[in-house]
């Protein structure tokens, strides 16, 4: 059963991070050639779409699954693979610290700012789009740490 729980651990994480890294190094500059508009409004349709029940599966995962294998008892675990566990369960909290405390509240700036008085795509743009790369760059970095670590447990 712990090995099954790591090899989920593994796997959520992985598919996490290879989402997190597709939106970092494809999604978001496909969107930074568009216009101020263009890029409001699909940023805007995107939000409203990725929080879907598979994706919330994947996204408590990554946290539900390390925490697991690491709480199911094993014989013959090293200490090595215990604290390569701990540490990539580590990243993906502070991952998901940055995506609650700092991503998240971009996400509902950006879709309270639609259809209100200052509803100018351009100010909308300038106040989310650098803050939010930074912090998801910050994340994914986390993220795919994490993943990395958590391969090097099941590897131990």
């Amino acid at each position: 059963m712990p090995t099954l729980l790591l090899a989920l651990a593994v796997g959520c994480t992985g598919l996490y991070a290879g989402f997190m890294l597709i939106f970092w190094t494809g999604i978001m500059p496909a969107l930074g050639r568009l216009t101020d508009t263009e890029f409001v409004h699909a940023m805007r349709r995107i939000n409203e779409y990725v929080p879907k029940p598979v994706f919330l599966v994947v996204f408590l995962g990554i946290v539900a699954f390390p925490v697991a294998a690491l709480l199911v008892p094993i014989d013959g675990r090293s200490d090595t693979q215990k604290w390569l566990i701990v540490a990539g369960l580590a990243c993906v909290v502070l991952n998901h610290l940055v995506t609650i405390a700092g991503n998240i509240p971009l996400n509902n700036a950006l879709a309270a700012s639609e259809g209100g008085p200052g509803d100018d795509p351009a100010a909308v743009r300038a106040a989310f789009e650098s803050r939010w790369n930074a912090l998801h760059r910050v994340r994914t970095l986390l993220i795919t740490a994490g993943f990395g670590l958590l391969i090097a447990a099941s590897l131990t």
